[in-house]
């Protein structure tokens, strides 16, 4: 039978040295195969207080007292602590075990054995921790076996399903892998099973436990699969064995923790091959953004990557990720879950990563009767969800990311497209956050972020609102928030009223004091072009 790391009650009887000495049974003869984890000696009235559980406890009997209810006491306080069972030699204390503590072992459930022949305790201990090692041993040697069939079947060619077809079949019962946060990511069963109990099916049962619990369920294994990173982020994956046609002993979880070590190489491996894929997807995009790559010699290319968008338009689109955000996380992991979130448009689409830049480029067909705003949408929010996905993009970070959709054209203007888009993305970084910007309303902001480093601009900033940001670095209320609602609204003075929650005379009375510190008139359109452009060259140069 197995036993946790250990050998039964029964089995530490029938050893040479318990049986030398004529044990009898007392109690709880149905409970003798409890696990014995350790054996220790002792007489001391405190002993129970030194146990941690599963031990076979040895003694004379000296501290269990002299009256009946400090044996029973004593008998107590070793059933709470869960030690597997107490053996008694019979000698000088006791001739016989007293009533009290028989009936105290009986009613704790604990095994009570006594022994009628003197038996030196040192060699009983010598010899079951020599059959426990042994035990352990043979257990490490069958989880090795299956180290050694899993790594054969990768060096053989073999991947993820094999790995969890070898583990199904050791443990006989259904193996999963899962993401950290709890999405299915390979299934497998045992060779032979009851029928109806396939591991999707147990997976769905599974996953609606789970949601009703938030717990797996009881004999189930998990084990991690290491990402080999520090922190929670080091986690890449989960191993879920669940105890559907049989019990899942030590063992198995022995074998899952050496299955997790040869599944966190195939994962790794296999996130490598996804990323270069990716990379090489990203080189693409970005020489025909550069114009190293004919807009002839495009589709041919595209092709090979797997991107046939036949004659519809090619809507290039660019993400550009928050600076402190590129260097960490999966790219590999964003371009699969981009490809995933766009499955259901129904469109040709082909993502590259760019990670030096902090770029993600694609281009999208445009299929008849799906607008550029609903494709742009829908492309924005599934790039949003891969980076969340992959680790690139937090909501702490400073700087959100900005994904900008460029114009919808053929092969010939796919280059100067994605060109644009991914200048116009970065000039995007600072403007605020939006789902997604369009690439034609970016152009003036490209060119101030094109001359950030002038001094000139720098100059122009500070003549046009530097007596306004001074104001409101010492002065209360700020009134650079009702400057930037005025010309946002084109000096429509109600409907910025509206956005600020100001009443109209508030909001005339601050826009003449704007005017009197920058010495400007507001209703002026020339000065109205001076200020927006100040403040948005601001954002380039601050």
């Amino acid at each position: 039978m197995e036993t946790e790391g250990g050998i039964t009650v029964r089995r530490a009887l029938e050893l040479p040295g318990l049986r030398g000495g004529l044990p009898e049974v007392l109690t709880c003869a149905d409970r003798l195969d409890r696990t014995v984890r350790w054996v220790h000696a002792g007489e001391a009235p405190n002993i129970p207080a030194l146990l941690e559980g599963g031990e076979l406890l040895l003694t004379t009997g000296l501290g269990l007292g002299s009256r009946p209810a400090e044996q029973r006491a004593f008998v107590r306080r070793l059933a709470d602590r869960g030690i597997a069972a107490l053996v008694v030699e019979l000698g000088p204390r006791f001739g016989r075990l007293p009533s009290a503590i028989v009936e105290a072992a009986r009613a704790a459930g604990l095994p009570l054995v006594q022994l009628h022949r003197e038996v030196p305790f040192v060699a009983v201990t010598e010899e079951i921790h020599t059959e426990i090692v042994n035990g352990h041993y043979a257990l490490l040697r069958r989880a090795e076996e299956v180290h050694r069939r899993c790594t054969q079947a990768v060096l053989g060619g073999g991947g993820v399903p094999q790995v969890l077809g070898i583990l199904a079949d050791f443990a006989g019962n259904p193996v999963f892998l899962e993401t950290p946060d709890g999405r299915l990511l390979f299934a497998a069963g045992p060779g032979t099973g009851p029928a109806g109990t396939g591991p999707l099916q147990v997976w769905e049962g599974l996953r609606g436990a789970r949601a009703a619990r938030a717990a797996p369920p009881a004999g189930a294994v998990l084990v991690e699969v290491p990402g080999g990173g520090p922190g929670t982020g080091s986690v890449r994956a989960r191993l879920v064995l669940l105890a559907v046609s049989g019990p899942l002993l030590t063992v198995h979880r022995m074998a899952a923790e050496r299955a997790a070590g040869i599944l966190a190489v195939v994962l790794m491996q296999a996130r490598q091959e996804e990323e270069l894929a990716a990379r090489g997807r990203g080189d693409f995009l970005t020489d025909l953004a550069e114009g190293r790559i004919a807009p002839g010699d495009a589709p041919a290319q595209a092709g090979v990557l797997g991107f046939r968008p036949g004659g519809d338009p090619l809507l290039p689109v660019v993400m550009r990720l928050a600076p402190e955000s590129a260097p960490s996380g999966s790219w590999a992991l964003l371009a699969r879950a981009v490809a995933e979130e766009l499955a259901g448009v129904g469109a040709p689409v082909l993502v590259g990563v760019r990670p030096v830049e902090g770029r993600v480029p694609l281009l999208l067909a445009l299929r008849p009767g799906t607008t550029r705003t609903a494709l742009a949408d829908r492309v924005a929010a599934a790039l949003r969800a891969g980076a969340d996905r992959a680790g690139l993009e937090r909501p702490g970070d400073r700087t959100p990311s900005a994904v900008v959709v460029g114009e919808a054209g053929g092969w010939e203007a796919a280059g100067a497209g994605l060109r644009h888009a991914a200048e116009a993305a970065t000039a995007a970084h600072g403007l605020g956050d939006r789902p997604w910007w369009d690439a034609r309303r970016l152009d003036i902001d490209l060119l101030l972020w094109r001359l950030r480093d002038q001094p000139d601009l720098a100059s122009f900033v500070e003549r046009s609102v530097g007596p306004l940001l001074e104001h409101d670095r010492t002065a209360r209320p700020a009134l650079l928030p009702t400057l930037e609602a005025y010309l946002a609204h084109a000096g429509r003075k109600a409907e910025a009223a509206r956005e600020l929650h100001l009443n109209r005379q508030t909001l005339y009375n601050r826009l003449a004091r704007i005017g009197e510190l920058l010495g400007t008139d507001l209703d002026d359109p020339q000065s109205v072009l001076a200020l927006s452009l100040a403040l948005r060259a601001r954002r380039h140069t601050g």
